[in-house]
């Protein structure tokens, strides 16, 4: 008897153990429902603020536009082409004006009209265009490799400390040597070909590349270097996904003003060492000075102008996009 009273207190026992283990289990499912519930209405509230803040933004962006008045395409380029053609109109006048005053002889100085006339006939003739092709080529070339070695050279001394104090004076010394003092030890080592021009031209541009890439990751802020290291970037990985996107700017600098030095340089090289049977712009200037054919001098020399604008124009037009992905322009102006 006391035996079967111990096992009916036994289960009695164990079903109020099992009665209990339900209710923590059904409080545990309770208390996670309620707090999916709770983190449910906290996003739904986020969105529903984040959907009420875009609406105010985007009527205040409204609102500035109606004040404002949004430009038209046209305004926008006109605005754009006006000071342009402003200077343009200027520079015509006062060449004009100079060649009014009789300070050289019209077969000297030709005026504005006659160098125009020349412009437009020399682009009618194949001997232009092959020479163009030529330059073209050339500069191409020359400035693709010295991009190459500009940024390899870069990168390994932004990285390297011992490397730039070792070298980081020397790129600024070379950037600022004149490309003509080059044309020597180009032809001693190239003899008369197309490898002393793309030397020079290399020369020339890579010191400034090199140093726009240096200047760029030396003004990274260390904030972004330490986020990047949290997040697990390293080495390699660190340099492109983190400091590289951050110097583009400065990088984009020495870009351009690489070519610059590039463009000077080719221009040096076609006019000191002229190539049989490779008729360039410069070679075609330095026949006009040879004929002293003035106006054909000139017509060249507003191509190779013309040329430099044209390029200048696209890297603007970069850096213009760049700026505006950075929120660094007012799309309202």
């Amino acid at each position: 008897m006391d035996v079967d009273q111990r096992d009916v207190d036994q289960r009695d026992v164990d079903q109020r153990d099992v009665d209990q283990r339900d209710v923590d289990q059904r409080d545990v499912d309770q208390r996670d429902v309620d707090q999916r519930d709770v983190d449910q209405r906290d996003l739904d509230q986020r969105e529903l603020g984040q959907r009420e803040l875009g609406q105010q933004l985007a009527g205040l962006d409204a609102l500035e536009g109606d004040e404002a008045g949004a430009p038209g395409r046209l305004s926008v380029l006109w605005g754009r082409a006006w000071p342009k053609l402003t200077a343009l109109v200027l520079a015509v006048a006062a060449w004009q004006l100079v060649v009014l005053s009789g300070w050289r002889p019209s077969y000297v100085l030709p005026g504005p009209s006659t160098v125009l006339d020349e412009v437009v006939r020399i682009g009618g003739t194949g001997a232009f265009w092959q020479a163009l092709g030529v330059t073209a080529s050339r500069a191409a070339i020359g400035y693709g490799a010295a991009i190459a070695v500009g940024s390899v050279i870069g990168a390994l001394v932004a990285t390297i400390r011992p490397l730039r104090t070792a070298v980081g004076s020397l790129i600024t010394g070379l950037q600022t040597m004149p490309s003509i003092a080059w044309f020597p030890l180009a032809v001693l080592l190239f003899k008369l070909s197309e490898g002393a021009i793309i030397f020079v031209v290399v020369l020339g541009a890579a010191p400034s590349i090199a140093n726009g890439l240096i200047g760029g990751v030396d003004h990274v802020p260390p904030l972004l270097v330490r986020a990047g290291r949290m997040l697990g970037a390293r080495g390699p990985t660190l340099f492109r996904h983190v400091v590289l996107p951050a110097a583009l700017p400065s990088c984009l600098g020495g870009l351009k003003q690489g070519w610059a030095f590039a463009w000077r340089s080719l221009m040096a090289g076609e006019l000191l060492l002229i190539l049989p049977n490779r008729p360039s712009i410069g070679s075609q200037l330095d026949f006009a000075r040879d004929l002293n054919d003035s106006p054909l001098l000139l017509a060249y020399m507003i191509v190779v102008l013309i040329a430099g604008i044209l390029v200048d124009g696209a890297f603007g037009a970069v850096d213009g996009r760049l700026r505006r992905r950075r929120g660094l322009v007012d799309t309202a102006t």
